[in-house]
């Protein structure tokens, strides 16, 4: 897997599903396409248009994808949910958290295509580390984020210290662990390694202030245990909230708690945009 991306973000087509709902297909730098669904907000509240990266084996569509779409919009912002490539009915396979900066990258500029001034980003387990990593790679380009949430996301890469990261790293790994992946989860999974190994979580948190960060994390996720939040947290300017007795990403996080993260995206106070070149 190669980190580098060439080219330019464009729309390949939208159609409207209803009530100013759209489905689209992103071209990302790369040359990916990239399905992505739009969901307007109810009534004015907010020019904020909140950017949903779902965990790994997720989907645009997906029940947990599509309750905390419904959730934030319930908080007043317009959101727009996407599949990372490899999943769902995008292109291209995953690179399981690396060339997927790219992909949210198309997602935010679809965004502010659409007219939204404040785009703000939310990720869930591997989507998590994607949105820290675009907020630090992507911050001064129209594609930045204006505020951040990562949830149950893992601060540093190859963590094996739990049964769940061991079985995710057989499927990642091994040709029989790929072959579940595709028919099992649905996820077709890039065979070559990471090359060069991607800017990790922790290591991109420092690079993204003065965005607004906000670090979710439950205190029974078999996936990373509260270390991982602790230093993501502890690395930069962020907000950490440990919540009791969430387990792990989208699937475990209700409704009282996507309406208080909703509520944070659509309130954060955003940096001030780039200021354009002078001549």
């Amino acid at each position: 897997m190669s980190s580098e991306g060439e080219g330019a973000f464009h729309i390949v087509d939208v159609s409207l599903i209803t009530s100013g709902s759209r489905r689209a297909m992103l071209r990302t730098r790369d040359d990916v396409r990239i399905e992505a669904v739009y969901d307007p907000a109810p009534a004015s509240v907010t020019d904020t248009a909140v950017v949903v990266a779902h965990g790994f084996t997720g989907s645009a569509d997906r029940p947990a994808v599509r309750r905390a779409a419904r959730a934030f919009t319930a908080r007043g912002a317009a959101v727009v949910t996407f599949s990372f490539r490899g999943h769902g009915g995008s292109g291209g396979m995953s690179t399981v958290g690396d060339r997927e900066v790219l992909d949210l990258s198309a997602a935010v500029r679809w965004a502010r295509e659409l007219g939204h001034a404040r785009v703000a980003t939310v990720g869930f387990s591997m989507g998590g580390s994607v949105v820290l990593r675009h907020a630090a790679l992507d911050r001064d380009t129209d594609g930045r984020a204006d505020a951040v949430a990562a949830v149950s996301a893992p601060a540093r890469w190859y963590y094996r210290g739990t049964a769940p990261m061991r079985r995710l790293h057989w499927v990642v790994t091994r040709p029989a662990g790929r072959l579940v992946g595709r028919y099992g989860f649905r996820t077709r999974i890039e065979r070559r390694p990471w090359d060069p190994v991607p800017l990790s979580p922790v290591e991109a948190v420092p690079l993204i202030a003065p965005t607004p960060l906000l670090i979710v994390h439950g205190d029974r996720d078999p996936y990373f245990p509260l270390d991982h939040p602790r230093m993501l947290a502890g690395a930069g300017d962020a907000e950490l909230w440990l919540e009791r007795g969430m387990g792990h990403a989208e699937n475990a996080a209700d409704d009282e708690l996507l309406a208080r993260i909703g509520d944070w995206l659509t309130r954060a106070p955003g940096p001030s945009a780039p200021e354009p070149p002078r001549a």
